[in-house]
């Protein structure tokens, strides 16, 4: 067995691990990442990029069938799967040729191989039969997730999970989606503009049910008025499928037939096979516990990106890799508050939110004081043909002074305002020093502006 040290060791390449190695090597450490599969990741790969590059393509096809709303004659004809698959896979190949590039000009040792933790600071690489040692002063556990299935559900033939669904070569007539989170309310969006019969099956009782209900509440109107049927509050209790189709069972007796089911009910911390239990590592449920550091109980052992329990989302992994690699440097950074990280469902409509949710709200601010404002009065959401909301929370009753601790939006495109969202949240402003700002007409982030104005007690295009 050869062996190599290096200031840093990652073990995993994609969102969090990569960030961690890009910033480490910018702070001057000599840095080995190691990666199985592809470099970048899920992400990349299997999620944000492709998922997002099939709702862009479920975008187009809905404006050429509504085109005739707005006097352009134009029309629906149908999907050809093989050219959206070249279209998306075009666009992952060259964000990967991109990020090769780049991990190659920071002189990082990029190690292609399985990699198995061995306590206190080394990664052992398999590749090609024979093992490889890597020790580092540090190491950070950056291994990933995976598509979760449920016990006695096997994958396979017309039952899929998200990664199976990124290849389809035709688009599927009728669907059934189990998990109404993020993932499966993506999905449903995307094939109901490609053309198909969705149902959404949620054991929960609302949609998107980490959002706030406000939330919820919305897209569930909103999914209504595009005809894709979702189901709440019901358990689903088994699958069968043949070469004609799946019948998808609940709890209540009701039987859904249907062309495949989408299993979207989360993913898992990918952690087994790894050696962390085996070297010590704190563990609960599958995923790796740390600190407010993302320290693990090792000595010099971190561990972002998905395997931490909390959000599973590529920039939180972005942002967690930036910080170890500069609290090893010993910059002191600031732990990161979850609740300031930006979340977007990027459905028609899109769903995006920051902070906390009116209920969490009251559990830590007791009284808060709430603002709705429609997308009705605003100019650009008219010109899109777009409905939705922005809820606003603040801490403390109406007329004290307070921050807005939460925001809360539905509508198309509105993932694109949760910037000056972010920003509104974590640097603790109140709603009069967002109305102070000018915002852009007719912008949809005029949206923003407005509801602050109101909020502030000094509406503009709403009623006082």
């Amino acid at each position: 067995m050869s062996e190599r040290n290096a200031d840093l060791v990652v073990l995993g390449g994609g969102s969090g691990g990569y960030a961690a190695a890009l910033r480490a090597a910018e702070l001057g450490m000599s840095v080995v990442l190691v990666e199985k599969d592809k470099l970048g990741g899920t992400c990349l790969h299997r999620g944000c990029i492709p998922t997002k590059a099939l709702l862009h393509a479920a975008e187009v096809a809905d404006a050429a069938a509504e085109g005739s709303k707005i006097g352009v004659r134009s029309t629906f004809d149908g999907v050809d799967m093989a050219g959206v698959n070249s279209y998306k896979d075009g666009v992952v190949g060259r964000l990967y040729k991109g990020l090769q590039g780049l991990v190659k000009s920071r002189r990082i040792e990029l190690v292609q191989g399985t990699g198995t933790f061995v306590a206190p600071n080394a990664v052992d690489v398999a590749v090609d039969g024979a093992v490889d040692r890597y020790v580092g002063r540090n190491v950070v556990l950056a291994t990933g997730s995976y598509a979760r299935s449920l016990p006695d559900l096997e994958i396979g033939g017309r039952i899929i999970t998200s990664d199976q669904a990124l290849t389809l070569e035709e688009a599927p007539k009728r669907v059934v989606v189990l998990g109404g989170g993020v993932i499966g309310v993506e999905f449903a969006s995307v094939w109901r503009s490609f053309g198909a019969e969705v149902t959404v099956v949620e054991a929960l009782p609302r949609l998107v049910p980490n959002e706030d209900e406000f939330s919820s509440k919305l897209l569930e109107r909103a999914f209504r008025k595009r005809k894709i049927a979702f189901k709440t509050g019901v358990r689903f209790t088994g699958a069968k499928q043949d070469d004609n189709g799946v019948t998808v069972s609940l709890e209540s007796g009701e039987e859904i037939e249907a062309d495949l089911l989408l299993v979207a009910v989360g993913r898992g911390p990918n952690t087994t096979g790894h050696g962390y239990e085996e070297a010590g590592v704190r563990m609960e449920r599958g995923f790796v516990l740390t600190d407010d550091r993302l320290r693990t109980n090792l000595d010099g052992v971190y561990a972002v990106g998905d395997i931490v329990p909390g959000l599973q989302l590529a920039h939180r992994g972005f942002a967690q890799g930036i910080f170890v690699a500069e609290d090893i440097a010993g910059l002191a950074p600031a732990p990161i508050d979850e609740a300031g990280i930006p979340r977007v469902t990027y459905c028609e409509p899109e769903v995006a939110s920051v902070g906390l949710t009116e209920e969490q709200a009251r559990e830590r601010h007791g009284e808060v004081q709430t603002l709705t404002y429609d997308l009705g009065g605003n100019g650009k959401s008219q010109i899109l043909q777009t409905s939705g909301a922005i809820k606003l929370v603040k801490a403390g009753p109406a007329g004290t002074p307070g921050p807005v601790v939460g925001l809360h939006m539905v509508g198309a495109r509105v993932g694109e305002l949760i910037g000056e969202a972010q920003l509104i949240y974590n640097w603790d402003a109140q709603a009069e020093d967002v109305a102070a700002l000018i915002h852009a007409h007719p912008t949809q982030n005029e949206a923003l502006g407005e509801a602050h104005l109101a909020l502030a007690g000094k509406p503009l295009h709403t009623h006082g």
